[in-house]
C-alpha cells in the first residue's frame, strides 16, 4: 500500500474551497453526523501516530465550536472543558492537528519578530536578529500552529526555563534553555487534568498569559520570552475543584456531558473501532472535508479584523452581563471575541445579535462568585455607616 502525496505546503492564504456547504459549521455539523462504512484493518504496516479526524468526532456540538472558534480569535481567552472521563475532551484537542491554521513563525532562538522592533525599536530584539533586520533578512516565515501539551508531572524549571546544562558543559557558556511556556507562544498550548496542576506552576502561567511574555533569571543572566498562547485545558470536577485564578482565564467554558441519543452512542463506537483498526484509512474517509475546514479557518482568521461590533448590539449585552451579577470584565471581552469569530466563520464583517445568542452560555456560564456577592453583601453595612458619618462630618 503506497502513502499519497501530500500536496506542497502553501505561504499564501488560499480562496474558500468550493464546497456544497455555506458555512463552517455547516460543514461540521453534516460530516459529524454521517454513518461510518465498515473500514478494513489495516495489516503488515507500522502504526503510525495519526489524530482521530476532528470532524469524525460525534455530537458534542459545544465543544467542537469552542476550539474552533479558539482557531479563528485567540482573543476569546482560552477555552476550558469540563466533564466526566471518556467524553473525548483530550481527544477532540488532539485532532485539532489536521485543522491548525498558520501563523508568521519567528525564526529566532528567543522568538523575536519584526512586530518587536515596530513597537519598541531596534534594541527590543536580540542583537542578531537586530543585524538581520538592517541587511533586510526575514525575522519570521509562516508555520503551522502546533498543539503544545504541558504534563502533569513538568516541573516549574520545565515550564519556564533554566540553564542550559549541556550547552554550559561543552561551550562553556551559560544561556537560559527556553521552557514550555516559550514553546508555546503562538500556539496552543493544552493541559489535561489541569485542576490537578500544581500551584507554582500555575502562578507561572497565569503571570505569562496575562502579560504575554516572562522574564527568566538565573543567577547572573536572564531571559525575556515570548508567551502568546491560546490556553486550553480540560478537567473531571469529580477528581478536585479549579482554582478562581485560573477559571477566569479561560474565556469559554464548556460543559461536555455524555451523548444521550442511541445511535449517537452506537455510531461512535462505530468510528472508535475503524479507527483503531484503520488509523490511515480513517483519516483518508475524512481528508477532504478536514481539508475544507482547514482552509475555512484560515479564510475565517483573515476575514476576522474586518468585523466589526456595533453599539447598537453591545450595549443590550452590556447590560444582560450586569444583570446576571458578572462583576469581571472578561465577560464581555470573551462573548464579543467569539461572536466576531462566529461572524467572521460566516464571512461575515459584523456581529449581530444572534451570533451573541449563539456564543453566550459558553462565555457567560461559571463567571458569578457566590463567595463574592456574600462578602460585599456584608461590607454594606459598613459602607452604610461610613457615609452617615461622613454626611454629619460635611453639615458641621
Amino acid at each position: 500500500m503506497t502513502t499519497p502525496e501530500l500536496p506542497p505546503e502553501e505561504t499564501e492564504p488560499k480562496e474558500r474551497v468550493a464546497h456544497p456547504f455555506r458555512t463552517l459549521r455547516e460543514l461540521v455539523d453534516f460530516v459529524s453526523s454521517k454513518s461510518l462504512p465498515p473500514a478494513e484493518p489495516e495489516e503488515g504496516l507500522r502504526t503510525e501516530a495519526l489524530p482521530f479526524p476532528f470532524l469524525a468526532i460525534v455530537g458534542q456540538k459545544e465543544m467542537k465550536l469552542a476550539l474552533l472558534l479558539g482557531l479563528i480569535n485567540p482573543s476569546v481567552g482560552g477555552i476550558l472543558l469540563v466533564g466526566p472521563r471518556g467524553t473525548a475532551k483530550t481527544t477532540a484537542v488532539r485532532s485539532l492537528l489536521d485543522i491548525l491554521p498558520k501563523v508568521d513563525r519567528s525564526l529566532c532562538y528567543y522568538g523575536c519578530l519584526p512586530e518587536d522592533i515596530e513597537t519598541g525599536g531596534i534594541d527590543a530584539v536580540c542583537p542578531d536578529c537586530a543585524k538581520k533586520y538592517a541587511e533586510g533578512q526575514p525575522l519570521s516565515a509562516p508555520d503551522r500552529v502546533r498543539l503544545v501539551e504541558l504534563p502533569l508531572n513538568a516541573r516549574l524549571e520545565d515550564v519556564v526555563g533554566g540553564i542550559d546544562e549541556r550547552l554550559a558543559v561543552t561551550h562553556e557558556r551559560l544561556r537560559v534553555r527556553r521552557g514550555i511556556l516559550a514553546q508555546a507562544d503562538r500556539n496552543l498550548l493544552y493541559i489535561d487534568e489541569i485542576n490537578l496542576l500544581a500551584d507554582d506552576i500555575v502562578d507561572a502561567i497565569l503571570d505569562a498569559a496575562a502579560q504575554g511574555s516572562y522574564t527568566v533569571r538565573r543567577g547572573p543572566i536572564s531571559a525575556t520570552y515570548h508567551a502568546r498562547f491560546v490556553l486550553v485545558g480540560s478537567m473531571n470536577p469529580e477528581e478536585g475543584r479549579l482554582r478562581p485564578q485560573i477559571l477566569d482565564r479561560f474565556g469559554l467554558r464548556v460543559i461536555v456531558r455524555g451523548l444521550d441519543d442511541l445511535a449517537e452512542r452506537l455510531e461512535a463506537y462505530r468510528r472508535v473501532q475503524a479507527y483503531l483498526a484503520n488509523p490511515r484509512g480513517m483519516a483518508v474517509t475524512y481528508g477532504e472535508e478536514t481539508l475544507a475546514a482547514a482552509e475555512e479557518i484560515q479564510s475565517a482568521r483573515a476575514q476576522l479584523p474586518k468585523v466589526l461590533l456595533p453599539d447598537k448590539v453591545a450595549k443590550p449585552a452590556i447590560k444582560l452581563v450586569q444583570k446576571m451579577g458578572i462583576d469581571s470584565l472578561r465577560a464581555e471581552i470573551s462573548w464579543f471575541e467569539a461572536a466576531r469569530a462566529y461572524a467572521a466563520a460566516d464571512a461575515r464583517d459584523k456581529v449581530t445579535p444572534e451570533d451573541l445568542q449563539a456564543v453566550a452560555p459558553m462565555t457567560l456560564r461559571l463567571r458569578r462568585s457566590q463567595f463574592m456577592a456574600e462578602y460585599f453583601s456584608s461590607q454594606e453595612g459598613e459602607e452604610v455607616e461610613m457615609n452617615t458619618l461622613l454626611d454629619r462630618l460635611k453639615r458641621k
